[in-house]
């Protein structure tokens, strides 16, 4: 008897937590739906080509947004560069490499440390010291250095543990053959960690386009057209930046709503990339 009325207790408790997590997941969709509708049938309407290939003209007030397209095309590219060498670098000498495991924990912990700081933290400081210090001046380098320095931790984290997945027995049997150190890094290592830099790489795309405030101190908000040596060296705003001068300093809500759906395509198909990505190393791992 006594069982009996545990067992319904039990069975009552489970179905009101599985109630709880069905009202849950219902409200996150709700909400990742809304969202997405709302943001679609107010911008995708506002969408031309004449706004998709001009640029803006404050003597006629033409509105344009090429400019902002090429800027965060340019910041995209010149962080890769930079970033993509030095967390895979980083991340093969902590795994492969370091011999002091404490100070490989220490480095861990101050690039775990470095994901949770705000970006408006290394805004500043990338205007004080890249801009100013530097003498770099407000350019989309020192934009592109700033992010550089957020997006490490994310390239360096995901190609470690990548890493840590090859299996040891890979390594050792090239030792057995024969092989260097770094021709068993180059040749069975890296090649077995490439999804784990290719998420890095593609979630390091999303945090840069998704990104304003740091790029407001260190990249400016000039809406000019410029090839991208030239571009790299002037101030100019990306799409996120631009978002918020149309909404906030020229109350052209149209286009920042535009300007949003934009970037909540681009920020779809790239999680759509990484998830086709992901499975596709995985397929190919299991073959």
């Amino acid at each position: 008897m006594l069982s009996n009325q545990i067992s319904k207790k039990r069975k009552i408790y489970i179905g009101m937590l599985k109630t709880l997590m069905g009202i849950s997941v219902v409200l996150t969709c709700a909400l990742v739906v809304f969202l997405l509708v709302f943001v679609f049938f107010k911008g995708i309407p506002n969408i031309t080509l004449k706004l998709l290939t001009t640029a803006p003209s404050y003597l006629t007030e033409k509105i344009g947004i090429l400019p902002d397209i090429l800027n965060t095309l340019y910041i995209v590219i010149a962080t890769i560069v930079i970033v993509l060498p030095l967390g895979v670098g980083a991340a093969v000498y902590l795994t492969e490499y370091a011999p002091n495991k404490k100070i490989v924990e220490i480095i861990e912990y101050a690039a775990e440390t470095l994901s949770g700081i705000p970006s408006v933290i290394y805004g500043l400081v990338g205007m004080l010291f890249f801009c100013q210090f530097l003498n770099m001046k407000t350019s989309l380098l020192a934009g592109s250095l700033t992010l550089v320095i957020m997006n490490l931790p994310t390239i360096m984290r995901t190609t470690q543990e990548s890493l840590k997945t090859v299996p040891q027995s890979l390594r050792e049997g090239a030792f057995g053959l024969g092989a260097g150190k770094w021709h068993v890094v180059r040749t069975v290592v890296l090649p077995g960690c490439i999804d784990g830099v290719i998420t890095g790489c593609i979630l390091s795309v999303g945090r840069i386009l998704g990104e304003s405030a740091a790029l407001l101190f260190t990249a400016g908000f000039a809406h000019t057209l410029n090839g991208i040596i030239a571009g790299l060296n002037n101030a100019g705003a990306t799409l996120t930046v631009a978002l918020y001068v149309y909404a906030k300093e020229q109350g052209e809500f149209g286009v920042a709503f535009a300007i949003a759906a934009i970037l909540m395509l681009l920020t779809l198909l790239i999680n759509l990339a990484a998830t086709l990505t992901g499975k596709y190393f995985e397929k190919r791992r299991n073959i």
